[in-house]
């Protein structure tokens, strides 16, 4: 399946992790090291919280989201 430039993003220079939802869709974790300095974003569905958190919690969640993410929107801005 060939992804959009939205689905599959070029990695940002404050890229920590990058996970891929069960479609191949980008999820990226963001951020920094520090206390409560790091978020994610799934490039399938657009989904992100809103909130910054460790990056401990942040990565768990944003694997949990990639595990059950089915979304490849092409069109996602």
């Amino acid at each position: 399946m060939k992804l959009s430039p939205n689905t599959n993003p070029p990695e940002p220079d404050s890229l920590l992790i990058r996970f891929h939802n069960q479609t191949g869709a980008a999820v990226d974790v963001t951020g920094t090291r520090a206390s409560y300095g790091s978020t994610w974003r799934c490039h399938g569905c657009g989904h992100r919280p809103d909130m910054h958190d460790h990056l401990g919690f942040t990565r768990r969640a944003a694997n949990e989201h990639a595990n059950a993410c089915r979304a490849s929107y092409h069109r996602l801005g």
